[in-house]
This record gives C-alpha cells, structure tokens and sequence, in this order.
C-alpha cells in the first residue's frame, strides 16, 4: 500500500458501475477504499515499531488459529494509520481489504443513530414511555424473581407473573434496563419463549412486534441492565415514525449518506464473492472448523430477510471505519451532516448510573467461549450510553482505552471502539460464533493495549489531552 499524509476524506476513487447501480436509492456521495490513504504513523502520533507489533500479533492470531482471517483498520485525526487482511476469507480465497462481513450487533449502534436523527426532528423524546409510541406494549407483564434470583414459579408450574410499576422509557430502550429478554440463551421462561416463537425468525418487524407482544418482561424497566431485543424494537420505531421501511430508511438518511455502500440486510450477487465465512473451535478437533450455513432463519442472499435492528447488517470494514470517523467528526463525514454534535456526546454518556453490565469487559469478547479469567474491576470500568457501552473508568481494569471510549462488537467477534480522548477508532472484522480457542488471543483488549502502546502520548482523559 502507498503511504501519504492525506486524510480520510481523501480516499475518493472511482467504484465499478454495478456497484452504483445497486445501490442507485442511495444519495449521491463519494466513496472509495483507504488503500491509498494510509499515513505515515508518525506523523499521526504512533510508532512504526508499535504498529509493527500489532500487525505481528494479529498475524500470529491467525497461525495460533484464533480466527481464520481479518480485516483491520486504525484511525487518529482524520487519517488512517493502519489498514490490513490477513488470513482467509474462505478456504480457497484471500481476506483482502474489501472483504464482507456479518457484523451482527455492531449493527446496533448504526440503528441508533438512525432513532436519534428522528429524535433530534422532534419525534420523541428521552423520557416518553415506550407505550406512547408502541401501544401493542402496554400490557405487558413481567417475571417475579425470589431472593436468591430465581424466577417465582406457581403451581401450576407456570412462573408467576406482576404488573410493571410504569412502563419503559425510550432511555430505558435505548440502554437496555427496559426490561426485554433476547433468547440468546433458555434459562429463565422469557427467554426460552424468544427461542420457541422464533422471535429472530420473524417475518419482517410487524411480525416480530407481534412476537414480542406476547412475551413478558424479564424484570421491572431501570431495574438492572440486560442485554435485549431492544434495538430490533428501535428498527421497528425507525420504520414507525419514518414512515419508511427500516431498510429504506438506513439507506437513504444513514449508511447513504456516509457512502456506506457495502452495508446492507443481504449481500447482493455481484458482493456474494467478497462474503466471508464464519468459523468456530472445535474442541474435539482441537482445529478452527468452517460453520454450516444456518437453517433457522432467513440467508444473507435473501432480500426479504428480516432487517434486524439489532444484528442484522453485513458490512465492510472500510464501511464501518466511515461509521467511526462520523462519531469521531460529532456527526459529520464527507460534508455530510448525519447527527448534530450534542446527539453524539448524548449517545456516548452514562444512561444507567451505577447499574452494571453483565458482561465483564476485561475478559469478555464476542464469538463464544473463550478469553483470560478477569477481575472484578471489569464490571466497574464500563456503563452504558444509547446503543454503545461506555468505558467510564478504564483504569479501574487496567484497560488503555481513554476514558469516555465507547464501543460494542458482533456475535461473530467483529469490534469497534471511538476514543474522543485521543482523536482515535479502531475496527476489527473476523466471523468466529460458536467457540473461541481456549486460552486465544482476546483480540479487543490486546489490540488495545498495542495500538495504545504504539502512541507516543496516549491521553487518558479530555484534560490531558490538551
């Protein structure tokens, strides 16, 4: 790749005409790979020998079997300071920089700023309950739970259910402590009954609607933070109060205008030989093993798939990186403005004070199990904002990132981060779901830590950035 000093709104080239005329709805906008856009790192505040070791460590991912390739994209002021594939897209093809991936919930925080625009025309606000915009809501009950947490159950073996003290907000939605079960696993009825009505098999949103309608809360809304079908409730709000298809919608007011153009509920003929495959450990094999294709829902080369919300989107990581640089720009990318600067700061704040995260960020990372046990402290160093976590006191984990980071990642191990402090995001794309290697690389810490090593001066907060 040639190097320069140019910046990320410099990467503009030509794109085959296919591709424009799949995507013809979308506004007019420049797009085009960062191939040619890297910077000197030096010139942005890193060292060549720390990025070195980031590219070392993640190409030893890939020999340790971690994954079965990646793409990989560093930004700081505007520029791009690292951009790489490694590995394999499929057994028989290359990862290149252009590859597609399933994105999973990293399509959540996409889904939000589409909610916010229509927050910022008036549309709602933070405080509404839910059920003033989604009625078919508004008698839902909810689980009763003992002390010891276990769900109360009658005789009748049928758990015991109460009336909500007041509804959920749309805050509440959007920092999921509305309440709502997911169906990710079946240990409690709620989310057993997601898995057995096919909650995430639905239809399209209104069936999905439906669905949810029927099954009860899993806890009173601003109890306790858990992880949720919320943003597929927010799709549903953005195609409400739009009065477009969700998908419609992302295309013509989001990923559109961001020249997004690889980003999409299903990947188009012409895309289908950029499409990674996803991959899992196998413990048994002790081997990196490809997935079969899932049967319980729509594939990524149907159109009428449901347009999920919250882990819907295939993507790429050029896409994703003009997603992080409109963050990272408060709201604005190619002269295109997509929030105002205060919706950005709003979305990145605390939403749920001192309520914790069940999911421990000094040791989590998507694609199943796996990972390095982690102190307690990881609870402590991440809230939660509208549809991002937020690393409020990252020093409490020992993590790197400056405070106020915020970020999420993908079923699949894809993740993302946007350091305000530093002027910095970083995007990292592999399909693993399934299984991690034990003892493997957790790739969101340890890239952290050698991306911020790799700074001359990292900043630890707003004041001594300055």
């Amino acid at each position: 790749m040639r190097t320069g000093k140019r910046g990320f709104r410099l990467w503009f080239v030509a794109i085959p005409t296919l591709l424009i005329a799949t995507y013809a709805a979308a506004p007019a906008v420049d797009v085009a790979w960062p191939r040619q856009a890297v910077a000197d790192p030096t010139a942005i505040g890193f060292t060549r020998t720390g990025l070195d070791a980031l590219d070392a460590r993640m190409k030893q991912s890939v020999a340790d079997g971690d994954t079965a390739g990646m793409t990989y994209i560093l930004l700081r002021h505007g520029q791009v300071a690292d951009f790489k594939s490694v590995g394999q897209q499929t057994p028989d093809k290359a990862m290149a920089l252009d590859s597609l991936f399933r994105i999973y919930s990293m399509t959540k925080p996409i889904t939000g700023v589409a909610l916010m625009q229509l927050y910022e025309k008036g549309k709602w606000q933070l405080d509404d309950p839910i059920t003033k915009y989604l009625p078919e809501l508004a008698h839902l009950k909810e689980l009763t739970w003992d002390k010891d947490g276990k769900v109360v159950m009658g005789a009748d073996g049928m758990p015991v259910l109460t009336t909500p003290n007041k509804p959920a907000t749309m805050r509440q939605l959007m920092s999921h402590t509305a309440g709502f079960g997911y169906g990710l696993g079946d240990g409690d009825p709620v989310n057993r009954a997601f898995r057995e009505k096919g909650v995430l098999s639905a239809r399209d949103l209104d069936e999905m609607m439906k669905k949810i309608a029927e099954i009860p809360l899993m806890d009173e809304p601003g109890r306790r933070w858990s992880y949720s079908i919320a943003v597929d409730i927010q799709g549903y709000l953005v195609q409400k109060l739009s009065g477009q298809r969700f998908g419609e919608y992302l295309k013509e007011r989001v990923t559109g205008p961001m020249g997004m153009t690889d980003t999409a509920f299903y990947v188009t003929p012409d895309r289908k030989p950029r499409f990674t495959e996803v991959y899992h450990w196998d413990r048994q094999q002790n081997a990196l093993i490809m997935n079969p294709a899932r049967t319980d829902r729509g594939g990524y080369d149907d159109p009428t798939r449901l347009e999920s919300g919250g882990g819907g989107l295939v993507g790429s990581t050029h896409d994703y990186a003009r997603f992080c640089q409109m963050l990272l720009n408060k709201g604005e990318i190619g002269g295109k403005r997509i929030l105002k600067p205060e919706t950005v700061r709003l979305m990145a704040q605390n939403h749920i004070g001192d309520l914790r995260l069940t999911m421990n960020f000094a040791s989590w990372q998507p694609g199943g199990e796996g990972g390095r046990a982690a102190p307690e402290s990881g609870l402590d160093a991440v809230r939660f904002g509208l549809d991002f976590a937020v690393y409020t006191d990252p020093g409490a984990a020992d993590l790197p990132f400056g405070k106020g980071t915020y970020f999420w990642g993908g079923a699949a191990g894809t993740w993302f981060w946007v350091d305000p402090v530093n002027d910095l995001a970083f995007v990292g794309m592999i399909q693993n779901l399934g299984g991690n290697r034990p003892g493997g690389i957790n790739f969101r810490n340890d890239s952290g830590r050698l991306i911020y090593a790799a700074l001359a001066r990292p900043a630890t907060t707003a004041a001594s950035a300055r």
